[in-house]
């Protein structure tokens, strides 16, 4: 069993980092936004860098993300994770905050050393109103590297998570290579919809307030194999 979630991710986009990794549906705004495996990685090392050469992160130091499944929130757990931080995200001492636009209220929770909010903008463009006390998390991440080397061996809590991610992986069903349509509502937890798939190389097709008639021929678009409905 793997113990770098780094590791896995690598792995999982090796074969062909062209082909669709990711893919978003929001159905109660019509959003759709399709990320290659090398441009999600793009992302993720864009965050890592952002944690580690403007941060000055080290592994260990702790990450609060406040954020829904979504393709950026994807970015952010995997450059996290790249950089050898403990993710949580229940209320306490954090060195970096990541929080939704809907949820920075919460942020008075916390103790971050840093605060960037998501707008989750289905084309990550940056936002036009920046709530008080945080930063723009896409206006700050775009000038960062495109590329970074993740410590060799993995963060903290790497091993217990992709125990937990593989086993998951084994009662959803998920085989090697499948194209998972995931309904967030029903899997929010990102060891469902994103390192699960990750441990068997699947790609997925994440799908908030999923409408239920769009399922079927979703189904066919996609060329799905997998429903975790």
């Amino acid at each position: 069993m793997a113990d770098n979630i780094a590791r896995v991710f690598a792995d999982a986009i090796a074969t062909d980092p062209t082909r669709p990794l990711l893919t978003w549906y929001d159905d109660a705004t019509g959003e759709r936004t399709e990320l290659s495996g090398a441009t999600l990685a793009n992302w993720v090392a864009k965050t890592a860098n952002l944690l580690v050469d403007e941060l000055a992160l080290a592994p260990g130091d702790v990450a609060g993300v406040l954020l829904p499944p979504h393709w950026q929130t994807a970015a952010v757990l995997l450059g996290c994770w790249s950089a050898k931080l403990t993710v949580v995200d229940a209320p306490g001492d954090v060195a970096v905050l990541f929080a939704a636009t809907s949820r920075v209220a919460e942020a008075d929770a916390w103790s971050a050393g840093e605060r960037y909010a998501l707008a989750l903008d289905p084309f990550g463009l940056p936002m036009r109103q920046v709530p008080a006390g945080f930063a723009d998390f896409v206006g700050e991440v775009r000038g960062h590297g495109d590329h970074f080397t993740p410590y060799p061996q993995g963060g903290p809590g790497d091993a217990d998570l992709l125990a937990r991610a593989d086993a998951r992986a084994t009662e959803l069903g998920i085989a090697v290579g499948d194209r998972l349509l995931v309904d967030t509502a029903r899997h929010p937890d990102p060891v469902d919809w994103l390192l699960a798939p990750l441990t068997r190389a699947a790609t997925l097709v994440l799908c908030a307030n999923l409408d239920p008639t769009r399922v079927t021929s979703r189904t066919t678009t996609e060329k799905i194999t997998r429903p975790l409905t």
